[in-house]
């Protein structure tokens, strides 16, 4: 009876997939195929997508090239929101096969001629970017998350790993091999390949020079150079060093004038909720991140270790979703307990689940004195003014988890909601 079940599974996984790809197709031929005529670069990963997309994007337009960017934070081109049918579509990782292509033909119009967007493993699995014409991939990382949908990491792996192998010979595949998957992610593919890291070896190398609250600084070994250049940038943190590196190694690849892309890299901003911080009268650090994965909130934490001043403690604040990805709940609980000095286990959408229920499966995994450290307050809006009663000079206070997210769902209803307004309500 379950071996019947499995196959019916994978007879609908089969039909959906193609249907999917039918959609693709006929959204590429019914429009004209437009991607033709744009050049566009896709990013790919866990974590650093929307960071390293944006980042291409302001580059772009401030080298005056017409330029548009399709990602989790914001659909735009040339500066402006993404209309569609004067209709102004809600952002998301990567859009549906149809919108994708309106996208692309909107773009065309007003000549555009570079697209940076981010590619899902969902969109993958499901040919959301079939027939596509990337002149390049970029490869950022890979670690848990999305199982409610892979089931393993091997299949999230095949998803990820089927964007480069869609490459044509003449685009590049660029990709991270500080990273556990950074060679297999470029094994057997038809483009050109190109790495970059901060070990040995790397098409582009990069080595840090400084890393503090000011921001970071690294050195980089051009493609077939001998002068190392510089980065400099306001971004905080050891993940955004990776983020800046492949924003470079692309320019690069993509024939830009490097020494414009190093004097803008040295004024961009973060994108909103990834690591968007204030400082609050009373000399509190507040950090929103979008971090909802192991690694993400590792980075996150980590970064607030390495920044926050002597006395001050590391305050983190975060939940999981609900109806997702279960299995990686215990794992970020005990990231959270074990980096942190003081944690607030709270909601994250928990949508259709109990909160307490989720909140419960965060803990199995933590020590004695880990336990001691945490507080599960169900109710996000009580977490961050207890947060804020308690927050001290020179400390840092992580929010992570909704980012950029405008609402709360739960039980089906979604309420306006604002982690940054929060934060900074809570810290005065």
């Amino acid at each position: 009876m379950g071996s019947k079940e499995n196959n019916m599974k994978d007879f609908f996984k089969k039909l959906k997939t193609f249907w999917w790809r039918m959609k693709s197709i006929w959204a590429m031929y019914y429009y004209g195929n437009p991607s033709k005529k744009l050049k566009i670069v896709g990013v790919t990963g866990t974590n650093g997508k929307t960071t390293t997309a944006t980042l291409l994007y302001k580059v772009a337009t401030e080298l005056g090239y017409k330029a548009g960017l399709i990602g989790t934070n914001e659909n735009l081109v040339n500066g402006g929101k993404l209309e569609v049918n004067s209709k102004v579509p809600k952002p998301g990782t990567t859009p549906d096969s149809i919108t994708l292509t309106k996208f692309f033909s909107e773009m065309a119009k007003v000549e555009c001629e570079y697209v940076f967007m981010e590619v899902s493993s969902h969109a993958l699995d499901q040919n959301r970017v079939a027939g596509i014409n990337f002149v390049g991939g970029i490869f950022t990382n890979l670690t848990q998350d999305h199982f409610d949908y892979h089931k393993n990491f091997e299949n999230y792996f095949k998803a990820k790993n089927k964007f480069f192998k869609m490459l044509s010979a003449t685009a590049f595949a660029l990709t991270n091999t500080d990273s556990e998957y950074g060679n297999r992610m470029i094994e057997n593919i038809q483009a050109q390949k190109f790495s970059y890291g901060f070990n040995e070896g790397e098409d582009f190398h990069g080595e840090i020079k400084k890393l503090d609250f000011s921001g970071l600084e690294f050195s980089i070994i051009p493609l077939g150079g001998l002068t190392a250049k510089w980065v400099k940038s306001k971004l905080l943190g050891k993940f955004n060093a990776y983020n800046l590196l492949a924003v470079w190694s692309a320019c690069e690849l993509l024939g830009f004038d490097m020494d414009k892309v190093s004097k803008i890299l040295e004024t961009v901003k973060p994108p909103s909720s990834r690591f968007e911080y204030f400082m609050s009268s009373g000399g509190v650090l507040g950090v929103v991140d979008f971090a909802h994965s192991p690694d993400a909130l590792k980075n996150v934490i980590s970064t607030a270790r390495e920044i926050v001043s002597s006395g001050g403690r590391v305050i983190s604040v975060f939940g999981c979703s609900g109806d997702k990805d279960p299995f990686k709940r215990p794992i970020m609980g005990k990231v959270g307990a074990s980096l942190s000095d003081i944690v607030f286990f709270t909601s994250d959408n928990p949508r259709s689940e109990e909160p307490g229920k989720i909140l419960e499966q965060m803990t199995p995994d933590l020590s004695t004195e880990e336990l001691k450290k945490i507080q599960i307050i169900i109710d996000r809006d009580e977490a961050i003014n207890k947060v804020g009663e308690i927050a001290k000079k020179n400390d840092v206070v992580l929010l992570m988890g909704k980012g950029h997210e405008t609402y709360q769902e739960i039980k089906g209803v979604k309420y306006p909601w604002s982690d940054m307004e929060k934060l900074r309500e809570a810290l005065g």
